[in-house]
């Protein structure tokens, strides 16, 4: 072989060679304990209520959270979820402040609201509010939802049970609707798998010692 040939094909392997890009070791990726819940939907716009009669004139805020509404829902569950397990956010819009827990390898899940009705409200207000209508957009990342008790107070304060499905996984939650102010209403929905259900009734007993389930 001409000797001008064999070095240029030599040359030609080592560019080659050079250009092949090295295979990456393998990672192993560790497998979930626990399918985790779908992020839970906020609960419809808050809209005005009917137009009021001539002769009456409504007082009404501003629907914007001020810095207090932000840390009323910060501070209302206390310390229960200030633990390394639940990984917190929160987020503030018109009308209200949303916080969220997120407890990955239980695959649980707490969402509190503290909701602002500008106008105010009153319990057949918060009765049309938290309808079939609100739960479908509450649950409608979820397969599947059904409403198995709902409970009230004489103070207002209101419990609603329910069990859902999302990818194959059963799931219980409870959701309180509390009376905070006039025109503040704090919503708090916990939501815990199954086969987790003595852990959703202390965490329960925990945020309403008095309330924590459906008598």
């Amino acid at each position: 072989m001409n000797k001008k040939i064999f070095i240029l094909l030599v040359v030609a392997v080592i560019i080659l060679s050079c250009r092949m890009p090295v295979a990456a070791t393998p990672t192993p990726t560790p497998a979930p304990t626990h399918t985790p819940v779908p992020p839970p939907t906020s609960t419809p716009k808050i809209e005005p209520p009917d137009k009021p009669l001539p002769t009456v004139t409504p007082v009404c805020i501003s629907s914007e959270p001020t810095q207090a509404d932000i840390d009323r829902a910060l501070a209302y569950t206390g310390k229960i979820f200030d633990t390394t397990e639940w990984n917190k956010d929160y987020s503030v819009s018109e009308n209200r402040v949303a916080v969220t827990w997120q407890n990955s390898p239980l695959g649980a899940v707490v969402y509190l609201e503290a909701l602002i009705f500008p106008c105010s409200y009153e319990e057949p207000d918060l009765t049309r509010y938290f309808s079939s209508e609100n739960w479908k957009t509450v649950f409608q990342n979820y397969e599947s939802y059904e409403l198995i008790d709902e409970c009230k107070t004489n103070t207002g304060l209101r419990l609603y049970e329910f069990k859902t499905q999302n990818q194959g996984f059963e799931y219980r939650i409870k959701y309180w609707v509390k009376n905070d102010t006039n025109t503040r209403v704090i919503v708090t929905m916990i939501v815990f798998p199954l086969e987790s259900e003595l852990l959703l009734d202390e965490y329960s007993s925990m945020l309403f010692p008095n309330y924590s389930t459906c008598p």
